[in-house]
């Protein structure tokens, strides 16, 4: 967290406008007041199992919520700033099973908490689909553990480029509905060849006879040179 804030140089008044979402192994109470002590805000999963028993035995109402339930308790420790806590039950093989959450965000109900926590690993969802899928991620392993953090890295920046190539030169054509897998494979792979002049890009040229090749030119014109 503390890379994070330097490599983001957030001050505190910006900080107080960050929201860190995390799972139930992502910190100790001790981490949690450390963070909330920077000035951030969370959405999270508790720690222990044995506390969500302990929370749901104090939950004085239940409000169903698709296939589970619901309810608030007070803090169970002091976290040195305000935090809202909800408890979960489900029912699992004829058995209930509770886990808890916090949040220092203001909801207006359980469920809209429930439905802000349960989007909160979309993104990362998808990328890793998108990164195995169109950047061949799962395909391509390395022997050595520095070979293989580097191949990672290397593929986040891809993910990073074809997220930016997307959004300034296919976002208003027809291959805006494109995902990585087909930019990759249906466009990218495109024969052609760039013209320069003076050591600055001068034309951008494909295989004319490829069925995408002329509305991928104006798509990548656009992106080198602008409107």
């Amino acid at each position: 967290m503390l890379a994070t804030e330097s490599s983001l140089e957030l001050a505190e008044d910006q900080r107080r406008r960050v929201v860190w979402r995390f799972d139930g192994g992502a910190g100790s109470d001790e981490q949690v007041t450390w963070l909330l002590g920077r000035g951030y805000h969370l959405v999270g999963k508790g720690l222990s199992n044995r506390r969500a028993e302990a929370l749901a035995r104090q939950v004085r109402r239940w409000d169903q919520y698709q296939d589970h339930w619901l309810g608030t308790v007070s803090a169970p420790i002091d976290y040195g700033h305000p935090v809202q806590v909800f408890v979960k039950k489900r029912l699992k093989k004829g058995k209930f099973l509770h886990s808890y959450y916090l949040t220092t965000l203001k909801v207006p109900s359980k469920g809209y908490f429930m439905s802000l926590y349960d989007n909160r690993g979309g993104a990362e969802v998808e990328q890793f689909r998108s990164d195995k899928g169109g950047l061949h991620l799962a395909t391509r392993q390395k022997g050595s553990f520095l070979a293989q953090q580097g191949l990672i890295l290397l593929t986040d920046l891809a993910h990073n480029l074809l997220a930016d190539f997307h959004h300034y030169a296919l976002s208003d054509s027809r291959f805006h509905p494109y995902g990585q897998k087909r930019i990759v494979n249906k466009l990218l792979n495109i024969p052609g060849k760039l013209i320069f002049a003076d050591r600055t890009l001068a034309r951008v040229e494909l295989l004319s006879s490829h069925e995408n090749a002329k509305d991928l030119r104006i798509c990548l014109e656009r992106y080198c040179f602008g409107d």
